[in-house]
């Protein structure tokens, strides 16, 4: 008798969207990944293309162990918005871009089994950023895929983003290529949003103080007008009355 080995349908296959393990190692990551996060949301908004962050990415089909979970990562010509996880055989698109905010405890896998998984998923950038420098001196580092390797990107540039990246204290700062102008960071951003406000309400106070000093000008305009036009009539029934004013040299 031949036993019969059950399989299991690809529909059937279960990808977790979460292994209970913590985000990151420290608050310093955290924060570092949720800024890295937000500002290339901004930036992209609008465009086909989605960032998702702390995800699981899944890269063979029917294997639901052959994952990994970038901390950040760009992935373009997708609709955009949130995943639960990301399956490449599914959405057709290789992420562009990998940002791994890395630490002491991440360092071996960040700079071997995963800029080698990276390459050979052929993920054209890869960046590590150590945010407290305890293993990268410059706290960020990049990797360009040039043909079938990664090579070390030396000008600071990313050439998927358009952008320049730079290290501000322990976040990544970029810079937009086009105008020099740099990408805000969340909490820049409301300050930044806090003074337009703030702009926009002394230009309302500054243009009503306008509307009533212009309003108090017709008014007294108005007054002149009046007085003149009274003035105006009383000559007018004087000379009714008495013919030609008198000299007032007389």
């Amino acid at each position: 008798m031949t036993a019969v080995v059950p399989t299991l349908k690809s529909s059937e296959i279960v990808y977790p969207s979460a292994d209970g393990k913590p985000v990151a190692e420290t608050y310093d990551h955290l924060y570092a990944i949720l800024s890295t996060l937000e500002v290339l949301k901004q930036y992209l908004a609008g465009q086909r293309a989605t960032v998702l962050a702390n995800q699981f990415l899944y890269y063979a089909e029917g294997f639901p162990k052959l994952r990994t979970a970038p901390d950040v990562m760009v992935i373009y010509d997708v609709e955009p918005g949130g995943r639960d996880n990301y399956k490449i055989w599914l959405e057709g698109e290789v992420p562009k871009i990998v940002f791994e905010i890395t630490s002491s405890s991440t360092q071996s896998e960040d700079k071997v089994r995963k800029k080698d998984l990276y390459e050979s998923l052929e993920v054209q950038e890869y960046w590590l950023f150590d945010p407290k420098g305890q293993w990268i001196p410059e706290k960020l580092r990049g990797y360009r895929l040039w043909e079938d390797s990664y090579q070390l990107i030396t000008d600071s540039r990313s050439e998927v983003l358009q952008l320049r990246l730079e290290v501000e204290g322990k976040l990544i700062v970029f810079y937009r290529e086009d105008n020099g102008e740099k990408l805000l960071l969340p909490d820049e951003l409301a300050s930044a949003l806090e003074a337009e406000r703030q702009r926009a309400e002394a230009e309302r106070q500054r243009a009503e103080a306008e509307r009533q000093r212009a309003e108090a000008e017709r008014q007294r305009a108005e007054a002149e007008s009046q007085r003149a036009a009274e003035l105006e009539s009383l000559l007018a029934r004087y000379r009714d009355q008495f013919g030609q004013l008198p000299d007032g040299n007389s």
